[in-house]
């Protein structure tokens, strides 16, 4: 039987920020919140359009990738501030892992899908419904697949003692830095991982915006070449700095770790990049924009035509 103690892990967070911790509270609150807000607008947008084209599709997926993605770091991150370190169990750590890396790899497919859904719609337009049908739910199952693999992988190795991991979750590096032995193995299936759900997409990625800036520079048009260079630089912009951060983290040698930089590009990738996609992709696609103003323009005509159908309530009170 093991005791209680040896069945957890203690993550100690920004421990050596103590003088900070409630700023860096109150920040990654505000963060999260607001990346909160801007998934759910997207994501109800999105399910009250009837017609979805496969990139309206997309952008709905991936808010809900992020809005899970999020829920699953953020909340433990504040508890671990707000207390200066918090334990987390063996199997709570485990699944955190695996929530964490199979979202992060359903976004890293969807990113890749979103980015051949542009070349299809510009290069072969004709067969843009067959290509794209289905793309989704597949890539996602792929990468929960992926992700169980890498965590039972590192939950198969022993721990040394004591348990604490320097951190504000259980990401894969830390976690592995506290096992005893054995490390090869995982260290493998960590490097697995990071080719199917990091190197593959992201060179679809970059092989779809070159194609789009192939097939874009012979158009007619230099106005509508230049809104469309300008939202796939855009949309290049984000995808560079997620797949920037997440390659500096996971494939590199393992004597080049640091739990303080770790931490910070961390963050980039939990706290930053999911704020900045409501933005990036969602706000600056035409279609949400319209649905968007669609439902205020629906909230304001239900709330003119309540107050003109009561003569002597105010509507919303009674």
């Amino acid at each position: 039987m093991h005791s209680s103690a040896t069945m957890e892990f203690l993550l100690l967070g920004f421990s050596e920020l103590l003088h900070l911790r409630v700023l860096l509270f109150l920040t990654f609150l505000i963060v999260h919140l607001v990346t909160l807000a801007g998934n759910a607008v997207i994501f109800v947008a999105v399910l009250m359009e009837p017609s979805r084209p496969p990139m309206l599709f997309f952008l709905g997926q991936l808010s809900a990738v992020e809005l899970c993605y999020t829920l699953v770091i953020v909340p433990k991150a504040l508890l671990v501030l707000a207390a200066g370190g918090s334990p987390i169990s063996v199997p709570g750590c485990a699944a955190q892992m695996h929530l964490f890396v199979a979202l992060g790899g359903a976004e890293c497919f969807l990113l890749a899908a979103m980015a051949y859904d542009r070349y299809v719609a510009v290069c072969q337009p004709l067969r843009y419904a067959a290509l794209m049908e289905g793309l989704g739910p597949r890539l996602a199952l792929a990468s929960f697949a992926v992700a169980l693999g890498l965590t039972v992988a590192v939950f198969r190795l022993p721990f040394c003692q004591p348990r604490r991991i320097d951190h504000f979750f259980c990401d894969v590096p830390a976690v592995l830095r506290r096992a005893c032995a054995g490390g090869d193995a995982a260290q493998l299936a960590l490097m697995a991982a990071c080719l199917l759900l990091l190197l593959l997409p992201f060179l679809l990625i970059l092989a779809s915006y070159l194609c789009i800036a192939v097939a874009l520079s012979g158009a007619a048009s230099p106005v509508g070449r230049g809104k469309a260079f300008s939202t796939c630089l855009s949309h290049l912009a984000i995808t560079l700095l997620h797949y920037g951060c997440a390659t500096f983290v996971y494939i590199r040698p393992k004597s080049s770790y640091s739990p303080a930089r770790d931490k910070v590009v961390s963050l980039v990738y939990t706290n930053v990049t999911p704020l900045m996609y409501p933005l990036i992709y969602s706000l600056r696609n035409k279609e949400i924009r319209g649905i968007l103003r669609k439902m205020l323009r629906r909230k304001k005509i239900g709330e003119l035509g309540c107050y003109q159908s009561c003569d002597v309530c105010v509507c919303g009170k009674f």
